[in-house]
């Protein structure tokens, strides 16, 4: 018998319970999900997604892969990149939330193809994509390890993988990062998506998610080579850049 945990929040679950209970989580928001995002970080996300297009530095003609791609901020970006030549990839385990993403493509005139999987075993072949980005979704993942070893299995030779998540606030922020996030981010998710215990596990996950060193030292395990990262906000947010060399 199966007896292994980790972590939901600050909950600890039999893993195959967590996937159940982040869809629950996803699921629950997935209508608002673009509303609150914008609300919770007063549009810095944009800001910080902006900063991923950039430093990933696709160019026409690139595969591109957008695991947890949710509703297609950067899919949708990334497919202006690459042009008619490339292709972009829109993945998500959460039906509900790649529903979104789907829509909003379309409404953008946009045509990409899209998957529901998991990170964790993806269906695509080795070697393949020049580009793979995960933007808000490692942190929901049950083995971190596995899905970034999946993530860098699939990257050509000479391609990089974007992790761009939420991380370890420098320590003078702290308090009043806590505070906002404990007490007003499940405030506005009960105002604004009518959940607020969705919204109270979002900031605990951020809260047992490895820090910026951590996680780096993670994605050279699996393999990824020149590892850097860059600090966004104050530490609120990190974009880790790695390569497969």
């Amino acid at each position: 018998m199966d007896d292994k945990t980790t972590d939901f929040g600050y909950e600890t679950v039999p893993e195959t319970e967590k996937a159940r209970k982040v869809a629950g989580v996803f699921s629950s928001v997935a209508n608002r999900y673009d509303i609150m995002n914008d609300l919770m970080s007063g549009g810095l996300h944009r800001l910080w997604k902006a900063f991923t297009i950039r430093v990933a530095g696709v160019k026409a003609g690139d595969r591109v892969l957008d695991v947890a791609g949710g509703t297609a901020d950067l899919s949708i970006a990334f497919a202006k990149r690459v042009g008619p030549t490339g292709q972009v990839w829109l993945t998500d385990i959460n039906g509900a939330m790649l529903s979104r993403g789907r829509d909003r493509t379309i409404d953008k005139g946009l045509s990409l193809p899209v998957a529901q999987c998991d990170a964790e075993h993806l269906p695509f072949p080795d070697n393949h994509f020049n580009c793979v980005t995960v933007a808000f979704g490692l942190r929901n993942m049950t083995h971190k390890d596995a899905a970034l070893a999946e993530m860098r299995r699939v990257l050509k030779p000479g391609g990089r993988l974007l992790v761009l998540e939420f991380s370890r606030v420098y320590k003078p922020l702290a308090p009043a990062y806590d505070l906002y996030s404990f007490k007003i981010l499940p405030w506005l998710g009960q105002r604004v998506a009518g959940d607020a215990d969705s919204y109270r596990y979002l900031a605990e996950s951020i809260r047992v998610h490895p820090d910026q060193e951590t996680l780096k030292t993670m994605m050279e395990q699996v393999g990824l080579e020149r590892v850097d990262y860059f600090n966004l906000t104050g530490g609120v947010v990190a974009l880790h850049r790695g390569y497969k060399l």
